[in-house]
């Protein structure tokens, strides 16, 4: 053991008092954002947390026929590094359109404490059909590294090529 560490007593707490402790850990956990705190809790606790889940419901303007950029997917680390990239996943697709997922490099300055950096990226397109206007409707499952997981509800809203105001 190294000078100045410290060795953890075993602590253990009857029953309920055991699992209420849990949710207590989790909770501030999930609270201040340390993802972390997850593994350590994993340790003592006799199953895995469920990971959090968070929905996000938005809209998007599209045209018919042509490629609309819906959703830019990446992992930029503290150290303005990339991590590893989500996993995505098309939950229920829409009932007219297409929609695809291609690899890139995103490039951003003044993105948190990084001032300039270029990363890989998925990039998820949309494309109604020439003759589809109107409302159509998909959701995306983006899985992170560390259980995160994001439901994305997208509203793409189709117009006729002329119907856009002009600037």
């Amino acid at each position: 053991m190294a000078k100045g560490s410290i060795s953890p007593a075993p602590f253990v707490l009857p029953g309920d008092l055991e699992q209420q402790a849990m949710r207590v850990i989790l909770q501030a956990c999930a609270a201040v954002l340390i993802w972390g705190c997850f593994g350590a809790a994993a340790a003592q606790a006799p199953a895995q947390p469920v990971p959090q889940e968070t929905t996000v419901e938005r809209q998007v303007r599209a045209l018919a026929n042509r490629d609309t950029q819906i959703g830019l997917y990446l992992n930029v680390l503290p150290d303005c590094t990339s991590g590893p990239l989500p996993t995505i996943r098309l939950v229920a697709a829409p009932a007219a359109g297409k929609v695809v997922v291609k690899s890139a490099k995103a490039k951003a300055t003044n993105y948190k404490a990084c001032l300039a950096l270029e990363v890989p990226a998925y990039v998820a397109f949309y494309k109604a059909p020439p003759e589809f206007l109107g409302d159509d409707a998909l959701t995306i499952e983006v899985k992170y590294q560390g259980g995160r997981t994001e439901i994305q509800k997208i509203t793409v809203k189709v117009s006729a090529p002329g119907g856009q105001q002009k600037i």
